[in-house]
């Protein structure tokens, strides 16, 4: 492929495991990648820049707008994907959409969206770091942006052993595990293994293109597994008992990033009072703007004759399931933070 169509793509939050997952497949498959970071500093920085035909700009959003000028232009596609850690993720988004829209150059803006419950039902209260995600989805819509809005699941990657809230592991001296979370305990929840998949899945959304998906919301989720059955499948894989159980309130026993823990409050009541789903099934409802024969399709997911997961799995048919998950990449990354689970398991098969 030539200088002259080489194909670009600009990707905001690079190190995120989301944005990561798309820079590793889209570098291999030859594109040209310029994402934002916010520091070079770091093992997945280090890795991303390796990668041929990866640059890296470090820089802030917000503190510098001229940065976001330069990752936009020329660009023929983009990935969003923000992060409360770095500001009003309001401001950031807006300032990325206008940004792209005037660049002119942006065929396919892929946003990395989350649902405001309270705009599904009144008694369900927002969360606050995903209602700012959906604040912004709907800014994308009005400006006119060939946008595609991905909805991600619940990531495998978010079990530990290390004392961090909502799906901590906790080991037990008989070697056991236990997961305490406020979701009910038979009520499927949407995963996702976000590393693995994501990058794949957007992968086949530029593919296909914004006449396939403009204006559609898609739900990034392989699988719907209940906390009973994703408790069986770290059962199966690590081959020591794994339990769940519900409790009303989330333990914290780690420092927690400012904002944080009102989202932990949130899904307490959401999820654990209210029992409401993770993804509001109306959500996936399209847009007035869609075709007749678009919205038809979308519909049959609120209708439940096309399940929340298909679509993801027929843009990638290579996802990793939750048992597979654990008993490899958990492994990996329990052994790499050296934890007791891993010094438990090399001691029995001793």
């Amino acid at each position: 492929m030539t200088a002259a169509n080489k194909r670009v793509i600009a990707i905001v939050n690079g190190t995120g495991r989301q944005a990561a997952s798309l820079i590793r497949v889209v570098s291999a498959v030859g594109f040209s990648v310029r994402a934002q970071v916010y520091s070079r500093v770091g093992l997945v920085a280090e890795e991303l820049a390796a990668l041929p035909g990866v640059e890296l700009f470090e820089g802030d959003v917000l503190k510098t707008p001229s940065l976001v000028k330069v990752l936009f232009a020329g660009a023929h596609y983009a990935f969003i994907n923000t992060t409360y850690l770095q500001g009003d993720e309001v401001k950031i988004g807006k300032l990325l959409a206008d940004t792209a829209k005037k660049c002119g150059t942006i065929r396919h803006y892929i946003y990395s969206s989350m649902p405001d419950h309270a705009a599904y039902n009144p008694r369900w209260p927002s969360l606050p770091l995903w209602a700012c995600k959906a604040t912004v989805e709907n800014y994308i819509r009005q400006i006119g942006l060939p946008a595609t809005f991905v909805i991600t699941g619940i990531y495998n990657n978010n079990f530990t052993t290390l004392p961090y809230p909502l799906f901590c592991l906790e080991h037990q001296p008989d070697g056991s595990l236990i997961w305490r979370a406020p979701f009910h305990s038979d009520v499927p929840l949407p995963w996702l293994d976000a590393e693995h998949d994501v990058g794949p899945a957007v992968l086949q959304i530029i593919k296909d293109g914004p006449k396939k998906w403009s204006g559609h919301r898609i739900a990034l989720a392989f699988e719907m597994l209940t906390p009973h059955q994703v408790a069986h499948a770290f059962s199966n894989a690590l081959q020591r008992p794994c339990n769940y159980i519900q409790t009303p309130n989330i333990e914290i026993r780690a420092k927690l990033p400012p904002g944080y823990r009102e989202q932990l409050s949130g899904i307490e009541d959401l999820f654990g009072q209210l029992q409401a789903p993770y993804f509001p099934p109306s959500m996936f409802l399209v847009p007035p703007e869609m075709s007749d024969s678009s919205q038809a399709k979308e519909n049959k997911k609120l209708s439940g004759s096309l399940a929340l997961t298909d679509e993801a799995r027929q843009l990638w048919e290579g996802w990793r399931g939750i048992e597979e998950y654990a008993g490899e990449a958990f492994l990996a990354e329990e052994e790499a933070n050296g934890t007791g689970l891993i010094q438990d398991m090399k001691a029995s098969s001793a």
